[in-house]
């Protein structure tokens, strides 16, 4: 590949989504705001950038996978940002969870520097980014599909095209977090309740797991809660804003959301007691009088 391809946020999801990049033969140029992981990154190959505007310099295609809408923003147009370095006619795509009229402004305002905008929200998990075999939910125009359209395949096994402009890719993104949000704390209530009855909270993942109940988020979360182990892959904290953003959007017209409004409570609740940067599984913490399992050597 002669294409040259900027990944800003070395994360769970963006060092994947690098690695798959090299994989297929770009050349990738990294940056995060941990100096050493994009060092490590590329001493197996690629480049180290210290900034974005760097990246920007240097690149056609620039993805960024970072947290939040802010984050964005400074990795656009905070000190060394990329907006000023990106060329005319270059394409940014943002993998971000935002708010959908958010992206839709930002592809206005990147448009009247020339640079085309690809609102490419990302799902997965780290694994599944690491294989290429990531879901990618994106809009955008022909022309920012025409420049970055084979990378996105190295990248994702499915790569959904919403639209020919911003706002699509966030809006389904948001009902996916809606739907995964509600899932990991109903999936951590069935098996506090199991627990608090005395069952074997393995006995319990075992028969779940094997029933109509399952879903993909207990059978992966509710592993985490037998192991004892909350190192985040996905936090507490980006429940309480995903689904901030799901009753945000709801709320606009308003629609009533129930269910994501109980669960974005309980993820709040869980964050307020502590946990927010433990794994998002660790929303089962706020249930009293059960005895959690213990972490496994």
């Amino acid at each position: 590949m002669n294409q040259t391809i900027g990944i800003i946020g070395l994360g769970a999801m963006g060092k994947g989504m690098a690695t798959s990049l090299r994989r297929a033969g770009y050349q990738v140029h990294v940056c995060d705001v941990r100096p050493e992981v994009a060092q490590a990154f590329a001493a197996e190959g690629g480049v180290a950038c210290a900034s974005p505007a760097e990246v920007a310099a240097q690149c056609e295609v620039v993805v960024s996978v970072v947290v939040n809408a802010a984050q964005t923003e400074a990795v656009l147009f905070g000190d060394g940002g990329a907006a000023a370095a990106l060329r005319h006619g270059s394409v940014f795509v943002m993998c971000s969870t935002v708010d959908p009229n958010w992206s839709i402004a930002l592809e206005s305002r990147l448009a009247e520097q020339g640079i085309l905008y690809l609102d490419a929200p990302i799902s997965g998990g780290a694994a599944k980014a690491a294989s290429g075999q990531m879901t990618m939910m994106t809009a955008g125009t022909p022309e920012a599909y025409a420049k970055v359209g084979a990378a996105l395949d190295a990248m994702a096994a499915k790569v959904y095209r919403l639209g020919d402009k911003a706002g699509a890719g966030s809006k389904v993104k948001i009902i996916n977090q809606l739907l995964a949000g509600v899932h990991i704390a109903a999936a951590a209530e069935a098996m506090a309740l199991g627990i608090r009855e005395g069952v074997d909270a393995k006995a319990i993942y075992e028969v779940i797991t094997n029933s109509a109940g399952n879903s993909w988020m207990f059978e992966n979360r509710m592993a985490h809660v037998l192991a004892g182990d909350y190192t985040p892959l996905s936090a507490v904290d980006i429940f309480v804003k995903d689904l901030g953003l799901v009753l945000d959007t709801a709320r606009s017209s308003k629609f009533p959301l129930p269910l994501s409004a109980t669960a974005h409570q309980m993820f709040m609740q869980a964050s307020s007691a502590g946990h927010g940067r433990e794994d998002d599984s660790a929303v089962i913490k706020i249930f009293p009088g059960i005895t959690l399992p213990d972490r496994q050597a």
